[in-house]
């Protein structure tokens, strides 16, 4: 995740900033698991998992993958995607240049709005 661009740096980000998924990538770093095994070792509804998931998903930090169990029931199994973030002042100086205006909350209004 080196040089990534601070778009990115806020996705990722963002997707860390639950404690829920900071569980789930915790867990899944002892191994893959399939959602129902995962929704059962951290306690957690497997419909609340699936949100997790899809979101650590997109972000990059996990990978899934379909496969036929014995009894040839699908089974979605999650793992880490390795990643390394390393965060220091010139990391988010850097990453902060390459923002893109478009959805930031803290930008002025635009001349002639309110």
């Amino acid at each position: 995740m080196d040089g990534m661009s601070g778009d990115r740096l806020v996705e990722v980000l963002a997707t860390l900033a639950s404690p829920h998924r900071l569980r789930v990538l915790a867990a899944l770093t002892g191994g893959r698991a399939y959602v129902s095994q995962l929704a059962r070792d951290l306690g957690i509804s497997r419909a609340l998992l699936q949100v997790h998931l899809k979101k650590l998903e997109r972000a990059g930090l996990v990978t899934a993958q379909l496969e036929l169990s014995a009894d040839g029931k699908a089974l979605k199994y999650y793992e880490v995607a390795p990643f390394s973030l390393q965060l220091t002042p010139d990391v988010v100086a850097a990453a902060a240049a390459t923002l893109s205006p478009a959805g930031d909350g803290d930008a002025p209004p635009k001349k002639g709005t309110s």
